[in-house]
């Protein structure tokens, strides 16, 4: 799944490849995929792109923002898979949205697991779900460390709260996944299950630096390394902890690497780095 970095990567080679251009025609998908979510019907969709000028794209969290004036705003939002510029001629047979564009280029969408590919007159995607009030992201200049312990003692007053729940559920640090979250908890040395009520002042300050660094790291390397950009390229960031990770062992003290399911997803840690603390 496209997490803050891999967005912010292609919303950059977006706007340095296709801002400006004009949309020629477009196709929601001839790929049916019940958790591929849609908010048009295809003959509108086709009807309002055409002849639409590509503004600059953005992103927040997990959502990714493409412009389409005058007047509208296409919206690609918790998606995993590929959003891949390619010449019109090289089009895969299998899409889930498809833009053609001046210059023989086209834009394909497809996804792999679920996400929302929805078409907005300018400002109603704001009322979106999961959009809507969305809160600071890691890359965000107002996400400070005295925001983070805001959010840390918010988090505290509503419910127990392991370190991974308040990383990844609820979109409490919008943009970050479970991928971004094992290298987030190796680096501050936290286990998954650690209750954040457990955690003293300098262990909070580690994990708010962690969360900065790691997505940061990510970020200036174009994404992570099984994820692809708008050209079709791998991003550069290798990650700490993943599935290969456990015949590695841990790259500080060699030892096992741990892997549980937890909230949702698999869970990797260091049984001596990242002990779990009561």
């Amino acid at each position: 799944m496209f997490e803050l970095p891999e967005y912010l990567t292609i919303a950059k080679q977006m706007n340095k490849s296709i801002s400006g251009k004009t949309v020629l025609s477009g196709v929601m998908g001839n790929s049916p995929h019940k958790f591929v979510w849609y908010n048009q019907n295809p003959q509108t969709f086709s009807r309002i792109v055409n002849g639409k000028t590509i503004g600059d794209a953005y992103c927040k969290g997990r959502w990714l923002f493409i412009p389409l004036e005058p007047g509208y705003v296409l919206v690609l939002g918790e998606c995993g898979g590929k959003i891949i510029l390619v010449d019109s001629n090289n089009v895969p047979s299998k899409y889930h949205l498809l833009l053609n564009i001046e210059g023989n280029k086209s834009i394909y969408a497809m996804t792999q697991m679920w996400g929302a590919m929805e078409l907005y007159r300018k400002g109603e995607e704001l009322k979106r779900q999961y959009i809507a009030d969305m809160r600071t992201t890691p890359l965000d200049k107002e996400f400070t460390y005295k925001y983070f312990k805001s959010l840390i003692d918010e988090a505290r007053s509503e419910k127990k709260r392991s370190v991974k729940s308040l990383l990844t559920q609820d979109q409490l640090i919008p943009g970050l996944g479970n991928s971004i979250a094992q290298d987030i908890l190796f680096n501050a040395r936290l286990h998954p299950k650690t209750q954040i009520e457990v955690l003293s002042e300098e262990e909070i300050m580690t994990l708010y630096k962690s969360i900065k660094e790691t997505v940061n790291d990510a970020a200036k390397n174009d994404g992570r390394n099984d994820e692809y950009d708008f050209y079709g390229n791998l991003g550069k960031y290798e990650r700490v902890l993943d599935s290969k990770s456990i015949e590695r062992g841990c790259p500080v003290c060699k030892s096992k690497i741990e892997k549980i399911q937890y909230l949702g997803g698999s869970s990797y840690y260091c049984s001596k780095c990242q002990v779990l603390k009561k």
